[in-house]
């Protein structure tokens, strides 16, 4: 059975549902290295495979996306006020502490607590960080080489699937004001990393 060919049709039915019952985005390489494993199958097939899928999906209620870990089929985003009423429990309200420690680490990462702190002006709670680790939205990606060896923390796969989105290019982009501010605050030489 290896090295079978298979139909340009089969190939988009194999795809289609292969990532409908998935429970988490499928990359092109997990696609063709796992489903499509017994079949000799290009990465060009697949990659118009899945522009054909995106295409008959154009005009649906629900699309083919790319986010950060691969592709998934999601709900319109301008039908959320109707399909919000399958779910009477409302999603989970994030304090704004943690929302501007994620914003942060998002557009500065890698960057440590104390660096947070600097910018926010108040001391970020462990809780915080505890709850963005859990998450999984954000992890620790080394440890900066000065006293105290603070973590490092950046964003994850995770949570470029949580807000949809392929890469952190497409974050929106930070007034030039408050990126000004951000920059000043990091770069100043007063700024002396405590110990964690």
């Amino acid at each position: 059975m290896v090295g079978r060919r298979i139909s340009d049709e089969q190939l988009i039915e194999i795809i289609e549902a292969a990532i409908f019952v998935a429970d988490k985005a499928l990359s092109k390489r997990h696609l063709k290295d796992v489903v499509l494993a017994d079949l000799a199958i290009s990465m060009a097939r697949i990659n118009d495979a899945i522009a054909a899928i995106q295409t008959h999906y154009q005009t649906r209620g629900i699309r083919l996306v790319e986010v950060g870990s691969g592709y998934r089929f999601q709900a319109c985003s301008s039908l959320s006020p109707w399909l919000s009423n399958l779910w009477p429990e409302r999603a989970p309200k994030y304090s704004r502490a943690l929302l501007e420690t994620l914003s942060l680490i998002a557009y500065r990462q890698p960057i440590t607590r104390a660096e947070i702190e600097q910018v926010r002006g108040v001391t970020t709670g462990s809780t915080i960080i505890k709850t963005l680790l859990e998450r999984e939205w954000v992890k620790v990606v080394g440890h900066k080489d000065v006293p105290g060896k603070p973590a490092l923390y950046a964003t994850t796969k995770q949570f470029l699937d949580y807000f949809s989105i392929t890469g952190l290019e497409h974050l929106p982009a930070l007034p030039a004001q408050q990126q000004s501010k951000i920059n000043q605050l990091l770069s100043d030489p007063s700024v002396r990393e405590p110990s964690e």
